[in-house]
C-alpha cells in the first residue's frame, strides 16, 4: 500500500475525487473527470509522464458509480449512556490519517459509510473515560470478503482517539491469518511495520501521512509469522494510563490467550475485586475485536439452565471462549465487538449464559449491526442470482460447471467428493489434471496478461485451487499444476511444438473470455467490464506472465506464504493451493480464477469458503468460478437463506426489537445445516417461535406405507372441506390450484396429527407445529386458515376427491439415503402470497423493495424485485399496512402432490404429499420447545475436522 500512496495514477485519482466531491454527482461525467485531471496535471506536470489518463478516468467513473445503502442496527441501551458527540471528535488524529489513507483507494461514498458505521459502533460502546464498571458486547455482521477488516481498523482508530488504551484483536486460528491481520493494522492504525526488533522501525501506511512520532501507538505483537504474543516479548512492556494505546494482534490459541491473561493479571492489574479477590484492571479501558467471531469463540459445551432460566454457575466453558471471557472479566471497563459474515452460531449463544470466573457469555446483548455493502461489492446475490419466486435469475455469467473431477457415481476419479488422506489423484489411471483444471489455469494465465494490458500489471492476481483438505493430497495437486505450467512454459518460451497450446489459448481468449466480457457489458455491467485486447497483444505478454507465475501451497505445514506486501510494487501472480487455511479469513488479493470442489453441510462453513466474493474493480468480467452444479445449487440456497435473514433483521430493526428478541430465522434445508450442531449447544432444546416464518417439508420419506398414510391424511382433509376456489388471488393466479378460505384451525390440527414428518427435518415437525398453533389459538391468533392445493406440474394425475384432481409436480432429489430423500425448496414467494389481495401484494412488494434498497449487494445492476419476498409477505399478513388490515388470525397451509422421482425407487402409485406452512408475523411471543435431532458425529467431523 505504501507504493500506492506514491503511485502517480492513484495520487491523481485521489486529488480529482476530492475536487469532484464538491459537485453534483449527476454532473460527474467522463469529460468532466478528464477536465479535473488536466487541471491537476497543469499543477503537477511531472506526473504526466507516468500517468495513464484513460485508466485514471475509468477508475474515477467506477468510483462515482458506487453507492452504499444504510446499515441497520438492533440495540439495547440498558445501562448505556450516550456520549459520542461532535465535540469529542474534533481532535481525532488516528481516524483522520486513516481516512486520508483510504481516499487513495476507495470511493468517497464507501468512506462516508465507513465513517457513519464506525461512529454507530463506537457510540454503542461505552465512553472510555466513563468512571465505574461497565461492559458492552456487540456483533457486526458484514458480507463475506466485504471489507470487515477495514471497518474494524476504522473502529480501532476512533476507539484509540476516544481513549481506549488496550486493544486486543483476535485474528483467527493460524499464524498466516494473524500475520496478515497484523500487516493490515500496521498500515491502517500503527503507521509502521512491526518487527521482532523494535529498533527496525519503518514507516508504513498511515504513518506516511502523519509522521508525528508522539501519536504512534505501541505494539506487543509483530508481523512475522512467529510474531504472536509471548512472555519474552512482553517482558519490557510498561503500561500506564498516560501512555499511548497498545495493540495486541493474537491468535485464538489456548497457549497464547493464557499467556496474555496471565500477563494482564500480573503486570497490568491495579486492584483486587472486593467480592472474589481476583486481580482486576480499573485504570485502563479495554476493547476486544473478535475477527470471525463465530469461529472458535463460541462456547460449544452444553450449559445447564434451571426452571427459571438461570445458568449453572459451575459450568466450564470451552477453552477459547473461557479465556476470552476471563480477559474481559479482568477489566472493570470493557467492550467486545465480534465481526463475522456468518452470525448463525453467535445468535445461538444463550443470552443469559454466565459463570462465576468468566462472567457473561459473548452474546451480543448491546447491539447487532448489519453492514450494508457498496454497490461495487460482488457477493452471492451477484454471482448466483436471486430466486424471484419462479426461477433464479440475475447472476453473472462467471460460473463454469466441473464434471470431470470424479466418476459418474462420485466414487472414483481425480478428486471424488468423499476421499481419504491416502487418495491418489489420477486421470485415466495416471497422475495429471482434469481438463477443467487445465482450462482454469490457462484462463488465469490469459487473465494476468489482459490485466497487464489494462494497466493493472502492478496489482496482485491470484488463483484459488480448493479441492481437498488433506495436505498430502494437496501436495499431489501442487506437483501436477507445476508440471502443467512447466509444460506450457517450455512450449511457449522455446517455441517448440507450441502450435496446439497457442491455438487453445487463443480460442479460450476469443470464444470464452471476450464473449463473457461482452455479455456482462451488454447487460448493463459496463463498469464491471473492460476491453479485451487482441490475441496478438496478449500473446506478447505470455512470457512475462509465465516467468512471474508462482504456485504456492497454503496450509499448516507448508512454508509458503502469500507475501503480497513484498510484491506490492510488481504485483504477485500466484496459484494458491490449499484447504482449510484458504477457507476462512485469509484474503487472496486480486482473486480472479477459483477452482472449488470442497463440500460442506453447514451454511457458515460453505459461505466462508467463498473466497471469490469481494471487490473486483476493473476486472470482474475476467473472473471465473469453476465448481460443480451441486455446489452451485447449494450456494444458491444459501444466498436465498442469507438474503431472507437480512430482510428479517431489517424488519425487526423497523419494529424496534433488541438483540435478545432477535431469533435466527433461516430456511431449513435437508442437507445444509445452519451451523455445526456442536456450536448450537444452547440449541439442543430450543424455544422456537414460528411467527413470521415459513416451514416446508423438504426431507421426505421413501417408505410407501408412510407415504400412503400421509396421502390418506391429505385426502380426508380435502374431503372435509367445501367447494374450492379454482385459482389464487393477488399475484399468484393459477387455475391449477384449489383454495379454501376460512377453514377452522381444528382441521389443520387434525391433519398435522396424522401427517408424519421425517425425523431428519431440522425444523418441520408436525407435533411441534401443532403445539405452536394451539398455543396461538389460545391467544386469538391462527384460528382460521387458508388451505391451497398446488398442482399444475408435469407429473401424473392425483385425484383426492371426485371434483379435485391435480397434475402432480416433479422435484429432483438433492440426496437420497436410507428411508429419506431430500429436495430443494418446495414453495416460492408467490405461493405465500395466495392469501393476499391486490393491496396486500402491492404493500408486500413495496416493503421488499424498501429492504433491498438499503443494501446494494442485493440488487442486480440496479434492478428491483417484481415479486414480494417471503418475509415481507408474512410481515404484511401479520401487521398490515396503510389500507391493508392485519390478519394474524389467519394461517396458510400449502399442500403439494409430488410425482416421486424414479431415482428413489418409488412408482407413480406412491405419490408424495409435501406441505408448507406460512405463518403471519406476530408479537405474541409464543414459543415451543424443540429438541434438535442428533447428527452422526462423523458427518460434522468430515466438514469441520481438519488434517492441517
Amino acid at each position: 500500500m505504501d507504493s500506492q500512496v506514491n503511485n502517480p495514477l492513484l495520487k491523481v485519482v485521489k486529488m480529482a475525487q476530492s475536487l469532484l466531491e464538491e459537485e453534483d454527482r449527476s454532473a460527474v461525467t467522463p469529460s468532466r473527470i478528464a477536465e479535473k485531471i488536466e487541471l491537476i496535471l497543469m499543477m503537477q506536470p511531472s506526473w504526466r509522464l507516468d500517468l495513464d489518463v484513460e485508466a485514471a478516468v475509468a477508475e474515477l467513473v467506477r468510483r462515482f458509480s458506487v453507492w452504499v445503502g444504510e446499515s441497520a442496527v438492533l440495540r439495547d441501551d440498558s445501562g448505556h449512556q450516550d456520549w459520542l458527540v461532535a465535540s469529542r471528535k474534533k481532535d481525532w488524529r488516528y481516524w483522520q490519517r486513516y481516512r486520508d489513507w483510504l481516499e487513495v483507494k476507495l470511493p468517497s461514498a464507501a468512506i462516508e459509510e465507513l465513517d457513519r458505521t464506525t461512529d454507530d459502533i463506537l457510540g454503542l460502546l461505552e465512553d472510555p473515560t466513563r468512571e465505574g464498571g461497565w461492559d458492552r458486547r456487540g456483533l457486526v455482521v458484514g458480507h463475506v470478503q466485504s471489507g470487515k477488516t477495514g471497518n474494524y481498523t476504522g473502529l480501532i482508530c476512533k476507539a484509540a482517539d476516544a481513549g481506549y488504551k488496550i486493544v486486543i484483536v483476535l485474528a483467527g486460528l493460524h499464524n498466516n491469518l494473524r500475520s496478515q491481520t497484523q500487516v493490515r493494522l500496521d498500515e491502517g492504525f500503527l503507521g509502521y511495520e512491526t518487527a521482532p526488533n523494535p529498533d527496525d522501525l519503518s514507516l508504513a501506511g498511515v504513518g506516511l501521512i502523519d509522521r508525528d512520532p508522539s501519536i504512534r501507538p505501541n505494539y506487543a505483537t509483530n508481523r512475522s509469522n512467529s510474531g504472536d504474543f509471548t512472555p519474552r516479548g512482553s517482558r519490557n512492556l510498561g503500561i500506564s494510563p498516560e501512555q499511548r494505546p497498545w495493540l495486541f494482534v493474537v491468535k485464538k490459541n489456548k497457549t497464547v490467550l493464557d499467556r496474555l491473561l496471565r500477563w494482564v493479571r500480573n503486570h497490568v492489574a491495579d486492584a483486587d475485586d472486593p467480592e472474589t479477590g481476583r486481580k482486576v484492571v480499573t485504570h485502563l479501558p479495554l476493547l476486544i475485536v473478535d475477527d470471525e467471531a463465530d469461529h472458535a469463540s463460541v462456547d460449544t459445551g452444553e450449559q445447564v439452565y434451571d426452571e427459571g432460566g438461570r445458568p449453572d454457575p459451575e459450568h466450564e466453558p470451552t477453552t477459547i471462549n473461557r479465556l476470552i471471557r476471563r480477559i474481559l472479566n479482568t477489566f472493570t471497563r470493557s467492550a467486545y465487538v465480534g465481526y463475522t459474515a456468518t452470525p448463525f452460531a453467535n445468535i445461538f449463544i444463550h443470552d443469559r449464559g454466565r459463570t462465576a470466573d468468566e462472567g457473561p457469555d459473548l452474546f451480543p446483548s448491546a447491539f447487532i449491526i448489519n453492514l450494508a455493502a457498496p454497490s461495487s461489492y460482488v457477493g452471492p446475490a451477484r454471482i448466483f442470482g436471486i430466486n424471484d419466486g419462479t426461477q433464479r435469475s440475475g447472476g453473472l455469467p462467471l460460473v463454469r460447471h466441473v464434471t470431470d473431477h470424479a466418476s459418474a457415481d462420485g466414487s472414483a476419479g481425480w478428486m471424488p467428493l468423499r476421499h481419504k488422506s491416502t487418495h491418489t489423484a489420477l486421470v485415466d489411471g495416471v497422475p495429471g489434471l482434469p481438463a477443467s483444471l487445465k482450462e482454469a489455469i490457462e484462463a488465469f494465465i490469459l487473465v494476468c496478461a489482459v490485466r497487464i494490458r489494462r494497466g493493472q500489471g502492478s496489482e496482485h492476481s491470484s488463483m484459488l485451487v480448493h479441492v481437498t483438505r488433506f495436505t498430502n493430497v494437496q501436495q499431489q495437486v501442487v506437483a501436477q499444476i507445476e508440471e502443467h505450467v512447466r509444460h506450457i512454459k517450455q512450449r511457449l518460451l522455446r517455441g517448440i511444438d507450441d502450435g496446439v497450446i497457442r491455438a487453445r489459448l487463443r480460442r479460450l481468449l476469443e470464444e470464452e473470455i471476450a464473449s463473457t466480457s461482452s455479455r456482462i457489458a451488454a447487460s448493463g455491467g459496463r463498469a464491471d467490464a473492460g476491453t479485451i485486447p487482441d490475441w496478438a497483444d496478449v500473446e506478447t505478454l505470455l512470457p512475462q506472465v509465465l516467468s512471474d507465475l508462482e504456485i504456492r501451497m497454503i496450509n499448516g505445514t507448508a512454508k509458503d506464504a502469500l507475501d503480497y506486501v513484498e510484491h506490492s510494487h510488481t504485483g504477485l501472480k500466484v496459484i494458491a493451493v490449499g484447504g482449510d487455511k484458504l477457507a476462512r479469513g485469509l484474503t487472496l488479493e486480486g482473486l480472479c480464477i477459483s477452482y472449488f470442489l470442497r463440500s460442506a453441510r453447514m451454511y457458515d462453513t460453505l459461505m466462508q469458503m467463498g473466497r471469490w466474493f469481494g471487490y473486483r474493480p476493473g476486472y470482474l468480467d475476467l473472473c471465473r468460478l469453476y465448481t460443480t452444479s451441486e455446489l452451485t445449487d447449494w450456494f444458491g440456497h444459501i444466498t436465498d437463506a442469507a438474503e431472507e435473514l437480512r430482510e428479517e433483521f431489517d424488519l425487526m430493526v423497523a419494529s424496534g426489537a433488541t438483540p435478545k428478541q432477535y431469533g435466527l430465522k433461516v430456511q431449513s434445508h435437508p442437507v445444509l445445516m445452519v451451523t455445526s450442531r456442536i456450536k448450537m449447544r444452547a440449541a439442543r432444546s430450543l424455544m422456537l417461535s414460528f411467527s413470521g416464518q415459513v416451514l416446508e417439508t423438504t426431507a421426505l420419506f421413501r417408505d410407501p406405507a408412510i407415504l400412503g398414510k400421509n396421502l390418506d391424511a391429505t385426502r380426508d382433509l380435502v374431503v372435509s372441506l367445501g367447494e374450492p376456489e379454482r385459482q389464487g388471488n393477488g399475484g399468484a393466479q393459477s387455475s391449477s390450484r384449489c383454495v379454501w378460505r376460512g377453514v377452522e384451525h381444528g382441521a389443520i390440527l387434525d391433519f398435522l396429527g396424522r401427517y408424519r414428518t421425517h425425523p431428519d427435518a431440522y425444523k418441520v415437525s408436525s407435533p411441534h407445529i401443532a403445539e405452536f398453533i394451539q398455543s396461538m389459538v389460545s391467544r386469538g391468533e391462527l384460528t382460521r386458515w387458508t388451505i391451497a392445493l398446488i398442482g399444475g406440474g408435469a407429473g401424473g394425475s392425483l385425484t383426492l376427491r371426485p371434483d379435485v384432481t391435480l397434475s402432480m409436480l416433479t422435484r429432483s432429489p438433492r440426496s437420497s439415503s436410507g428411508n429419506r430423500y431430500s429436495i430443494g425448496r418446495l414453495l416460492s414467494p408467490p405461493d405465500e402470497a395466495m392469501d393476499l389481495d391486490g393491496a396486500g401484494w402491492d404493500a408486500a412488494l413495496a416493503l421488499t423493495r424498501e429492504m433491498w434498497r438499503s443494501d446494494p449487494a442485493r440488487l442486480q445492476d440496479g434492478r428491483e424485485p417484481d415479486v414480494p419476498s417471503g418475509p415481507a409477505i408474512r410481515r404484511i399478513r401479520g401487521f398490515g399496512a396503510p389500507g391493508v388490515p392485519a390478519r394474524r388470525d389467519t394461517g396458510l397451509l400449502l399442500i403439494y402432490a409430488l410425482d416421486p422421482p424414479k431415482e428413489i425407487g418409488l412408482t407413480r402409485d406412491d405419490p408424495v404429499v409435501a406441505f408448507g406452512i406460512s405463518f403471519p408475523g406476530s408479537d405474541a411471543g409464543v414459543k415451543v420447545e424443540y429438541k434438535v435431532n442428533s447428527v452422526m458425529v462423523r458427518e460434522w467431523e468430515s466438514d469441520y475436522g481438519s488434517s492441517e
